[in-house]
Order: C-alpha cells, then sequence, then structure tokens
C-alpha cells in the first residue's frame, strides 16, 4: 500500500496504562515503522500543549488519572487522508469535527463499551452531553435530562449519541467479536472490520523468582494474577470473591492485583470483608517493558470483568504462555481464531473459582491451555494487525467520494 496520511485523535493521554492508550502507541508505533505518516492528538499538559507538534491542552481531573483536552484543529498541515478517532471524549469529537470540515473519511475503533460504562462514570454523561452540543445536534432539555435518569431513558439517549457517531463514520473497527454483535442495537451501522490489536509483548530480564522476591510470595506457591484498574466496572469484587472460595481449595495461593492505581483502600477493604486480605498483593501499574516478569511470575490470569471490549492483557498473557481464565464467554474467541478458544466461565464467583481451580490443580490442563494460548498469539502477529488495519484504512478511502475540486479563479 502507498505511503498514507493519518491523524490519530485519542482522549487518552500518552503513558497512561490502559488498554486504548497502549493501542493507540502500538498503532503509531507500526504505522510509523511501515513509512506512512502519522499524527497523533492526545491531551498534552496546560502550558506544554501549544509547544508539542500534535499536543491538545488539557487539564487533570482531580483524584483521576485523566486529563480533559481542550482541542483547536484549524491549520493541520500536512491535511490527513484518513482521520482514526478512538475516543467519543473532547479530542475524538474535535477529530469528527474536522473531518468533516475537511471531507476526509473516518475510521473508528471503538474501544470501550460506553453503555455499560455510563453505570459506573458520571463523566460519560457529562461527555455525552458535551458531544452532543460539538456536534450541533440540537438536543432539547429534555434530551440532556434524559442522560441523568439511570436506565432505560439515558441507555436510550445514548445510543442515540452512538448513532451520530456511526453516522459520520466510514468504516468502524471492532476490536473482537463481542465487539461487532454489540452494533445490533443500533439502526444504522457502516461496514464493520473486526480487527483486534496486535501487543508485542517485551522482552524483560527480571525472573520469576526475583519478581515473586519483591512480593514476599515463596516459589513453590500458586499465584493468580489480575491485571488492570480495580475499579468498579472491572468487577473487582467478583475476582476477590472468587479467590475467596478459591482459598478453600488451596490456602497458599495468592492473589496479585497489578495496574491499581485508585481504590487501593477500598480494594483493602472488600478483602477484608472476604477474608483474603493476607493473600493480596496490590502492585501500582509498572513500565509496560516489565510486564513479561509479572505474567512469568503467575500461574494463572483471571480476568473478572465483562465490560472490556478486547482486554489486551489477554493477548499478553498468551504471549508470555501464561493461561487465562476469564468471566467473559463473549470475549472467550482468540484473535485468529474461528472457534473460541479460551478458557471462561460464568460470572459468579463459584463458576469462576472453580474454573481457576482446575488450571492451578491440573498439570495437563495448564499446559494445554498455555501452549493454546501461545501458538494462537504467535499466529496473530503484529504485521497480520497492521495488514488489516490497512485493508480498512483503503477501504474508507475507496467508499469517500472525493471532495469537490475548489473553482478556477
Amino acid at each position: 500500500m502507498s505511503r498514507v496520511r493519518i491523524a490519530h485523535f485519542c482522549d487518552s493521554h500518552p503513558g497512561r496504562t490502559d488498554g486504548v492508550a497502549i493501542s493507540v502507541e502500538t498503532t503509531v508505533s507500526l504505522l510509523r515503522s511501515a513509512g506512512h505518516e502519522v499524527q497523533v492528538y492526545q491531551p498534552a499538559p496546560l502550558l506544554r500543549g501549544r509547544d508539542e507538534p500534535c499536543g491538545v491542552r488539557s487539564v487533570p481531573v482531580p483524584l483521576r488519572n485523566i486529563r480533559v483536552g481542550v482541542p483547536r484543529f484549524s491549520g493541520m498541515r500536512p491535511v490527513p487522508q484518513i482521520v482514526h478517532i478512538h475516543t467519543p471524549g473532547p479530542v475524538g469529537i474535535g477529530g469528527l469535527r474536522y473531518a468533516k470540515a475537511h471531507e476526509i473519511p473516518v475510521v473508528m475503533t471503538w474501544h470501550t463499551d460506553l453503555l455499560a460504562y455510563s453505570a459506573h462514570f458520571m463523566e460519560i454523561q457529562v461527555g455525552a452531553a458535551h458531544a452532543a452540543q460539538r456536534l450541533g445536534l440540537g438536543w432539547t432539555a429534555r434530551d440532556y435530562l434524559r442522560l441523568a435518569r439511570p436506565g432505560t431513558e439515558r441507555r436510550l439517549q445514548l445510543v442515540r449519541l452512538g448513532q451520530e457517531f456511526l453516522d459520520r463514520t466510514a468504516v468502524v473497527i471492532a476490536p473482537s467479536e463481542k465487539t461487532a454483535a454489540s452494533f445490533a442495537e443500533f439502526e444504522r451501522v457502516p461496514p464493520v472490520w473486526t480487527v483486534p490489536t496486535s501487543v508485542a509483548l517485551a522482552e524483560c530480564p527480571l525472573g520469576r523468582s526475583e519478581v515473586r522476591r519483591s512480593l514476599r510470595i515463596p516459589d513453590g506457591v500458586p499465584v493468580v494474577l489480575a491485571v488492570g484498574r480495580a475499579t468498579r466496572e472491572k468487577d473487582p469484587q467478583l475476582l476477590l470473591a472468587s479467590f475467596a472460595r478459591l482459598l478453600r481449595h488451596l490456602p497458599d495461593a495468592r492473589l496479585v492485583m497489578l495496574g491499581v492505581r485508585q481504590q487501593r483502600l477500598t480494594i483493602l477493604r472488600l478483602a477484608r470483608q472476604a477474608g483474603v486480605a493476607h493473600a493480596l498483593r496490590i502492585v501500582r501499574p509498572v513500565p509496560h517493558s516489565r510486564m513479561a516478569a509479572y505474567y512469568r511470575a503467575a500461574d494463572v490470569l483471571a480476568f473478572a470483568s465483562t465490560t472490556d471490549t478486547q482486554g489486551l492483557v489477554l493477548l499478553e498473557a498468551e504471549q508470555a504462555g501464561l493461561p487465562v481464565v476469564l468471566a467473559d464467554a463473549a470475549l472467550a474467541g482468540r484473535p485468529g481464531e474461528e472457534s473460541p478458544g479460551r478458557m471462561s466461565t460464568a460470572p459468579d464467583a463459584d463458576s469462576f473459582a472453580a474454573a481457576l481451580a482446575r488450571v492451578l490443580t491440573d498439570p495437563a490442563l495448564h499446559r494445554a491451555v498455555a501452549e493454546a494460548g501461545r501458538a494462537a498469539a504467535e499466529s496473530y502477529s503484529t504485521q497480520r494487525y497492521l495488514d488489516h488495519l490497512l485493508a480498512a484504512y483503503a477501504f474508507a478511502r475507496a467508499a469517500q467520494p472525493a471532495p469537490a475540486a475548489p473553482p478556477i479563479r
């Protein structure tokens, strides 16, 4: 494919340890390595944002690892051939508006299940109101009030807003079959390409024993690893309740929750209530370059969330040869496989704990799950992901009518 100019718009700031930021960083790196011209617009510090080539001035949200961008995209040079939207926040909305003004085809990756997240984060409703205003949707006061009412009214209003995003998009990228199926709720949907992000797990010199020593965990003890935020949408309560049941069968087991920045006191309180505080290790986010060592130090990855659209940690764990057990059957299908392959259970503590116990106590099953995961991860390379992404870009450009030539004066 010839060289393409792509502008990416993302509301997760660089270095943030979430799936969206990591996906954008991976995508941009692959595109640049392949010789394409890429601009990335993400929140930058308020006073330095204007000095960074693609930095969007932003302000931090107190007590949250989030920055709210104040975007202005009037003089982008050179003008991109594709606008790729990753988030529906102020930066993403600014990208949509820019694309419309310059008649540039839009590719949107549906990274986040905002309908599910709206039950946990008030900023989803605030962001929806801002998006409706910036897109000039002409909502009435009653429309905005619906966002404040939990339940059906809020959901219908968010679906209505999501439809506006889709109507402005040439191609929507779903990072999983689960996400692709979720578009059935909308009336009109552009072509959907299911393209999971492929990440390359960096090598790390730290060994299994070194990580375990840092966590005060003996070598022979079974370790359950959970990676990511511990906020409500990730269901840490299910994780802790399941681990409490696991301890009845494996009393020396340990649970490592890696990547916990917020809600640490809440997690400790829930752990004490579940009777597992003595067996819990809470670890703040670590550089991505050290993740492989933590996967090697564990015996199974427990994925309790049912709100994720892909779960990059699942692919990372499989690359490292760590068996995965998840409580979301909709994410059981591995990238590149036609049939579901991951070990999944119903999202209840008894089922989840039983599956974890089976993997930890059955060496043959442990080996089979690990080998299947590693084989699937190896078959879905970063080059395969890049090829699919570029094909989606080409499709979007072909589907978008060329802008009218300016009149000759």
